[in-house]
């Protein structure tokens, strides 16, 4: 019999349901595709290695009209349009938060959040407007005959930039990601430990 005491098992929570689980990761694929597809149109290095580049628009330019199609399924999730309430308002904690943020204070109690995080907060809020950018400047570019050309080299210009500008984003999304085991195991399975909640996310009450 072993003398060694037996760590009690880690409390775990909910959350995030099934269906915004499902949300998540069909977004994140249709805005892989994307961003694969445009840099194998956009870098020459990579442009060399497709043989039929035509099929390559194609395939990115119905991913990025698929993209919001999750979000837009999720809505009828009861738990996803909660989430969304709780991503699009704004409290003295979020300012708190990024202001720790900027002076780099990692500090647990320098942070306080609710459900999501003030940066969480900033990132959906411009991925979901840069999303809607890219998609009306990409239909311009597709369907060349239903505007002035002016618009269509305006359009060119913001799409390729602000692609540029999402994939250093979504580069900074994913290392943050990668740096919090936790919280990928949270979209993962649905569930996070009770003791990440409370030290990362205080102020939520599940």
């Amino acid at each position: 019999m072993s003398l060694r005491a037996e760590a009690p098992p880690m409390t775990r929570i909910p959350r995030f349901t099934r269906a915004e689980r499902w949300v998540h990761r069909t977004t994140a694929l249709l805005m892989g595709v994307c961003v694969l597809t445009a840099a194998f149109l956009y870098v020459p290095e990579l442009a060399e290695l497709v043989g039929r580049r035509e099929l390559v628009v194609r395939v990115h330019e119905i991913a990025g009209v698929l993209l919001p199609l999750p979000v837009l399924g999720g809505l009828a999730s009861r738990a996803f349009r909660a989430d969304l309430g709780h991503l699009n308002r704004f409290g003295p904690h979020d300012r708190r938060w990024l202001r720790a943020a900027l002076r780099r204070d990692r500090r647990p109690e320098s942070r306080p959040a609710a459900k999501f995080n003030a940066g969480q907060k900033v990132y959906a809020a411009w991925i979901a407007g840069a999303t809607l950018v890219m998609l009306g400047t990409g239909l311009m570019m597709w369907f060349t005959h239903l505007t002035p050309i002016m618009w269509r080299t305006s359009a060119t210009f913001v799409h390729d930039w602000l692609a540029l500008t999402i994939g250093v984003v979504l580069a900074g999304h994913i290392g943050m990601a990668l740096a919090d085991p936790e919280a990928r195991h949270g979209m993962r399975t649905g569930s996070v430990s009770r003791e990440w909640a409370e030290r990362e996310h205080s102020l939520w009450r599940p």
